[in-house]
């Protein structure tokens, strides 16, 4: 492991802890998530939007019946959103859409 990777991974333990989440994230998957989300939206959008949109994502998450799902499904969504930011076309579809939900 990485001294980057061990740092990171204390650190996220510590704030779960503090947080009272131990045991309610799957920490591996979730910093991976985070690190994907916030890379497609720092390129495709700007770098100060990314911890942003990382916070928002968590205040969404937060208030769904099934955190980690909707996490998950925010994610996805809001990447798709990012990488598409600049393109010429129509962003499409309203993005509170249950219709258009993958």
């Amino acid at each position: 492991m990485s001294d980057d990777a061990k740092a990171m991974s204390e650190w996220i333990t510590a704030v779960s802890r503090e947080l009272g989440l131990e045991g309610q994230v799957d920490s591996e998957k979730s910093v991976d998530a985070v690190l994907d989300l916030t890379s497609d939206v720092a390129h495709g959008v700007s770098r100060p939007a990314a911890p942003v949109t990382a916070f928002l994502i968590g205040v969404a998450a937060g208030r769904a019946q099934e955190p980690q799902v909707a996490a998950a499904d925010y994610a996805q969504k809001i990447s798709a959103l990012a990488e598409g930011w600049d393109a010429d076309t129509e962003r499409g579809v309203p993005s509170n859409d249950p219709d258009n939900r993958g």
